[in-house]
């Protein structure tokens, strides 16, 4: 990585956002603005693609399941 990505991508990775301009689908970090691009046959292709890249993990939705299934699964 430069050397000038914030500590916060350093150690927690970038935090990539993407949007499908045309054919084009284009990435970038939310907290630095690194990115880059890529080329797709078809507008359609590329925004599809966007909107299947483009989702954030629901970490802390997910936690009262797994804490559910570790405490069902501890006898296993």
């Amino acid at each position: 990585m430069p050397v000038s990505t914030p500590p916060r991508c350093r150690l927690l990775g970038h935090d990539h956002g993407f949007r499908a301009e045309g054919t084009r689908l284009v990435w970038a970090c939310t907290r630095c603005g690194e990115g880059g691009s890529k080329v797709y046959a078809t507008d359609a292709e590329a925004r599809r693609m966007a909107a299947a890249l483009d989702r954030r993990p629901a970490l802390i939705g997910l936690l009262p399941l797994r804490l559910w299934r570790r405490w069902r699964d501890r006898d296993r």
